[in-house]
């Protein structure tokens, strides 16, 4: 188990500023995919359209009140621009890229997902799961979704892990989820924790979750691709 102190002293090396930067410029161009879906559904009809952020306990909200985890800030960014969209979090704590793989096929069965907002597989890097296991797992789970919904979209959230696990598996683990989203052509978060990881004061006491201020930053990073360009493209 890693502690938080390890995870204070290797994320801030671990982090590459240049590569973040090409991953970004990655996204920008896959947004527009996002963009196309989201503007036309809100042209077409006047139903609310559903966001599945399928996750572990990043996304639940691990020791905080739901109202305080990302998904529901997000929420609250989508009201105010007047979107018709419905956020839902299916995040739990302790998933794996192999447990998500295993709920979506029950959440496509109970939930309509137009978006699918997949943030999986930190926990399978913190256990040394095989990277050919995570890569596959997280494929299974889109292309499940599209064989249940093929008009979904898919928007990947990338994580890192410390290097205690060597530099092959540690620059392998990272570059797993640029890799998915270029295959799949996919807009991709290149760093959900991006200016959160290793910030004692953004972190609950174990280093690792996000308390709430943490939170406010990781959903201001996913609306940078799900919804804070569209102004951008505003005539």
């Amino acid at each position: 188990m890693i502690t938080s102190s390890l995870y204070y002293r290797t994320i801030r090396t671990f982090i590459h500023e240049d590569d973040s930067e090409v991953l970004q410029v990655i996204s920008s161009h896959l947004f527009l995919t996002l963009l196309v879906v989201i503007g036309s559904a809100l042209g077409v009809t006047n139903s609310v359209r559903t966001v599945v952020v399928l996750g572990d306990s990043l996304s639940a909200g691990y020791g905080l009140r739901a109202t305080q985890a990302y998904p529901a800030i997000l929420q609250k960014k989508v009201d105010a621009e007047g979107l018709k969209f419905k956020i839902v979090n299916a995040g739990i704590s302790g998933d794996t890229s192999s447990s998500g793989l295993r709920r979506i096929e029950w959440l496509l069965r109970n939930s309509t997902v137009d978006v699918l907002l997949l943030e999986l597989g930190a926990n399978d890097g913190l256990r040394g799961i095989p990277l050919e296991s995570t890569k596959a797992n997280l494929q299974g789970i889109i292309d499940k979704t599209l064989e249940h919904s093929p008009q979904a979209r898919i928007v990947i959230a990338g994580m890192m892990v410390p290097p205690n696990l060597g530099p092959i598996y540690t620059e392998r683990f990272r570059s797993l989820f640029s890799e998915l989203a270029l295959e799949n052509e996919v807009p991709l978060i290149p760093f959900l924790l991006r200016d959160v990881a290793g910030k004692r004061e953004l972190n609950l006491d174990d280093g690792i979750h996000p308390n709430p201020q943490g939170h406010e930053l990781v959903a201001e990073t996913v609306w940078e691709v799900l919804g804070g360009r569209r102004k951008q493209t505003r005539p």
